[in-house]
């Protein structure tokens, strides 16, 4: 797959990246939900860009356990 076909896969909507937070509001992709210690639910976004640098991540690793690789799943592992 290309950059923008694994892009396509996320759904895309303005928010803070957390690996970039001083890019201010972007398009993001919810990528993570957590549960502070301190209560409640916190969806954690990420930029295009951060979306691919983990996308190429979990492929190295994937190919690395010799594991097959699906993209567009950040926020279901």
């Amino acid at each position: 797959m290309n950059r923008q076909q694994i892009l396509d896969l996320y759904e895309w909507a303005p928010g803070v990246c957390f690996r970039d937070p001083d890019k201010g509001e972007v398009l993001t992709a919810h990528v993570k939900t957590i549960r502070p210690a301190a209560g409640g639910i916190q969806d954690v976004r990420a930029c295009r860009e951060c979306v691919m640098a983990m996308e190429e991540r979990r492929q190295r690793a994937a190919a690395r356990k010799g594991q097959p690789y699906t993209p567009g799943r950040l926020a279901i592992e």
